[in-house]
């Protein structure tokens, strides 16, 4: 089995030795994505709520770029830097996936890559 390593514009590009998301056997594994907006390469800090939207369409982006759709997504993993954060992202989250209801895990951790808000990967079935 070939495996596909994934790249694409409409995401920032990785920060390390990665790739954006790797594809093969009909499963897409993309990589953590910050809240980094894919035009300017900045990081969004202003509210986790538009971080959160930022690093969810940088998971689409990959998962489009793989061949999948917002309903290829089958499980998410979700860091945040502050648990109390966690209503104000299940309220982007929910306006995100609308009825798709992917397997997720929220946990909060002590540091992010570029001191970001949050990060999200995901794993698609394409």
């Amino acid at each position: 089995m070939a495996l596909e390593f994934l790249l694409t514009e409409k995401a920032p590009a990785a920060i390390g030795p990665y790739s954006q998301g790797t594809k093969g056997a009909g499963v897409l594994f993309v990589s953590g994505q910050l809240p980094i907006n894919p035009a300017t390469g900045e990081l969004v800090t202003d509210s986790v709520e538009k971080a959160a939207k930022t690093s969810l369409n940088n998971v689409l982006a990959i998962v489009e770029a793989g061949g999948g759709t917002l309903e290829s997504i089958a499980k998410v993993n979700v860091y945040v830097k502050d648990m109390n954060d966690f209503g104000a992202i299940n309220g982007v989250y929910t306006e995100f996936f609308g009825e798709h209801k992917p397997a997720r895990a929220l946990v909060e951790v002590s540091r992010l890559p570029k001191d970001a808000l949050i990060e999200i990967e995901a794993i698609a079935i394409v």
